[in-house]
């Protein structure tokens, strides 16, 4: 049986060798979709020579695609930090701007000045962020005879103030959300006026957007620690610790609508996209069109839209926010006066090169299309690919040790990162935009499952767990979703996928297969001419998730296919195709006529991590004497965590609301953490009496370190 069972997986090892050293067909794709292809193939004219983009990451890679499209000369500008970002190596030329600090490089309106006169740049073009909502810039920019490719001063500063935008969006017809339009000039005033509106409300920061500087309240102390949090949050972000409040839609949904504007009197809108998966505040997922607008109600949205724009004498690409009830009905948030993160989910259902009609306008050409031109074709998902924790949707920093994006027909990536990059604590946690594109919903969701899937993204934590369970959960499938889907769904928190007693065995069966590959790569080297010397009998111990071993065996059925045997059930796994090799990041096989695709990070023989289905399960493979070994081995003894605070993200310290010594409360306050322009308080896990604390405020924090630790009252008398 060894003999015939060892030549078996020798020719299987050796077939696999030789489809890879041949050229294959890939697994569903048949090609990389670039921008190009799925756009209108306009045969513009060179509409500038040089444009400087005043941005980074993902953004300015974006543009600098469709720049290259057109013949124009890119100029990219960095901090010290990011001179070696893909942004500069994507550049014709590059500018360094000053320190990693965003207030030291990509803030200074002197600097990027300069790099405009020193490379001859005729436009700016600012991306999301940073400056390209900042009306004194533009102003700037005119001001020397340079392109801002975006609207004017006036619509920024209209549309960028929230209590201004409002009473224009009201003066033009827009439905607006019951609310108090003046400024909030204290807490006692922020009581007064969420009384008068009637809880809950939403307090918001005037200036900016992202989720910075947004609370819910639902009562009179709600408004005072939301106040608090939103304005000192408003002013980090913003410079601006402004704030309105208004009336808070329960259960809504968050759907935008994409318009465009010329110099020449064009208006149009180019249907919606459905953001409603947000945590934070913070868009997570989108897609374009949403499953619950009808054409009546799209029309109605597109017309306020395009209604709101003129009002303001808009041009060039912008979005109008809105949030719709269970009703349809649909309620003005904000105008976002630039390009959005998520403008590829609309790209791909019009056909429309968005950064293209910028550029466009900007050289004071008419829109290459009209609204009688504006379709739906197809659908399109867009993913945001967070370094972060999924669990406590906390940002997470480090070097990406490994980065292999997915490729294939209808699957779009667009990243400012690469292997061996660092993920800052500077900037920004993107990843990048995993964008997928079908004939239908149904296409782009399966599309989509693959490429998450097929991701590699290894050295820093990341949010592919959660988009993989969101995903596949059943409200999203059928489209039932709100803002607060998250909340609802993972109240307790995101603790990756629970997997069912089929793919245990799944998970099972194709581990035993790369543990036995790995026997035989040992026997190879080791030149030992019996597989049993290594291996007898064939029988594992498999524990994943540190939780009670299962116990597997081998085994061949008549086709000379692999079969695995799980102690204590009745199914049996037949394997009929298996694609993997050592060394590789992604393992695919095919289960019971089921294709089955998991990732797989070898620490040692035996010790893997293994990402399924979305979640990485950590496994140990022992033969089952090892296994009744390691019973007798002592256990690493757990920090307990209700005697420490933890920083649960990298980022400064900057309050602290006890000293040695102090009595604390369960849930009180006692630390606020900020990061990337978020401010996260830390409250006591437990009663007790504050023991040590081990940093200051203004101290920069790593990731899980213990801030205060606390002890029993009775064990500090």
């Amino acid at each position: 049986f060894f003999f015939f069972f060892f030549s078996f997986h020798s020719m299987l090892l050796l077939s696999k060798s030789l489809l890879r050293s041949a050229a294959s067909k890939p697994l569903l794709f048949a090609r990389s979709l670039s921008i190009s292809p799925l756009l209108k193939d306009n045969e513009s004219p060179k509409l500038f020579d040089k444009i400087l983009i005043a941005n980074r990451g993902e953004i300015a890679c974006r543009v600098m695609k469709t720049c290259k499209k057109l013949g124009i000369s890119t100029v990219a500008v960095h901090s010290d930090v990011d001179a070696d970002a893909l942004h500069c190596k994507m550049a014709d030329e590059k500018f360094v701007l000053g320190p990693a600090p965003s207030a030291e490089s990509y803030l200074r309106e002197d600097k990027i000045l300069e790099a405009i006169k020193m490379t001859g740049a005729q436009a700016v073009h600012p991306g999301y962020g940073f400056l390209s909502e900042n009306k004194g810039f533009a102003q700037r920019l005119e001001a020397e005879g340079v392109k801002f490719i975006g609207p004017n001063s006036h619509a920024i500063e209209i549309m960028g103030d929230k209590i201004e935008s409002k009473v224009c969006a009201e003066n033009a017809g827009v439905n607006i959300i019951p609310g108090f339009s003046g400024v909030i000039e204290n807490t006692d005033h922020a009581i007064e006026v969420a009384r008068d509106i009637g809880y809950p409300v939403m307090i918001k920061a005037s200036a900016g957007g992202g989720g910075k500087g947004m609370r819910v309240a639902w009562n009179d102390d709600e408004v005072v620690e939301g106040y608090r949090m939103s304005s000192q949050e408003a002013k980090a972000s913003f410079g601006d610790d402004r704030l309105l409040i208004e009336k808070f839609i329960d259960q809504p949904r968050h759907i935008e609508i994409q318009v465009l504007a010329d110099t020449h009197g064009n208006t149009l809108y180019l249907n919606e996209r459905e953001c409603s998966i947000q945590r934070r505040n913070q868009k997570v997922i989108e897609e374009a069109p949403s499953m619950f607008l009808d054409d009546e109600t799209r029309k109605a949205m597109g017309e306020q839209a395009c209604a709101l724009a003129r009002a303001v004498d808009y041009v060039s690409a912008g979005t109008v926010e809105f949030l719709v009830d269970s009703q349809r009905n649909f309620y003005f948030c904000e105008m976002n006066t630039r390009l959005q993160v998520e403008h590829p989910v609309t790209e791909l259902i019009t056909g429309v090169d968005l950064v293209e009609e910028m550029i466009r306008v900007a050289a004071g050409l008419p829109l290459s299309v009209t609204q009688d031109d504006i379709g739906i074709n197809g659908w399109a998902l867009e993913s945001r690919v967070y370094a972060e924790d999924p669990e406590k949707f906390l940002p997470s920093t480090g070097l990406l040790t490994h980065y292999i994006e997915p490729k294939g027909e209808g699957v779009r990536v667009d990243t400012g990162i690469y292997e061996g990059c660092e993920i800052s604590m500077f900037y920004d946690p993107m990843i990048s935009k995993l964008i997928t594109y079908g004939k239908d919903r149904t296409e782009a969701l399966a599309l989509m499952n693959q490429a998450l899937d097929d991701y590699v993204i290894r050295g820093v934590k990341h949010n592919l767990p959660l988009l993989r369970a969101v995903y596949n959960h059943p409200r999203f499938i059928k489209g039932d979703i709100s803002t607060n889907f998250l909340p609802e769904e993972y109240a307790t928190g995101f603790h990756g996928h629970e997997l069912t007693a089929l793919e245990k065995q799944q998970l099972l069966t194709c581990i035993a297969n790369v543990y036995y590959d790995h026997v035989l790569y040992k026997q190879r080297i080791q030149n030992v001419p019996q597989i049993h010397n290594f291996f007898q009998p064939l029988h594992l111990a498999i524990t994943i998730n540190e939780d009670d071993a299962s116990f597997v065996s081998f085994s061949q059925n008549e086709f000379q296919e692999l079969v695995v045997h799980v102690e204590g059930s009745d199914h049996v796994c037949n394997l009929t195709d298996y694609d993997w090799m050592i060394g590789d990041p992604v393992l695919r096989a095919t289960l019971d006529e089921e294709n089955i695709t998991m990732q797989l990070d070898v620490f040692r023989h035996g010790v893997y991590n293994v990402v399924f289905k979305g979640t990485t399960f950590p496994v140990t493979v022992r033969t089952t004497q090892e296994e009744n070994v390691s019973k007798y081995f002592p256990e690493k003894p757990k920090l307990n965590l209700q005697d420490v605070i933890l920083t649960p993200m990298p980022g400064t310290l900057v309050s602290l609301s006890c000293e040695v010594g102090d009595k604390v409360g369960e849930g009180q306050e006692i630390a606020v953490v900020e990061a990337m322009k978020m401010q996260n308080q830390l409250r006591a896990p437990r009663s007790g009496v504050v023991k040590a604390i081990s940093f200051s405020v203004g101290d920069t924090l790593e990731d899980e370190d213990v801030i205060i630790e606390l002890e029993p009252e009775e064990d500090s008398e």
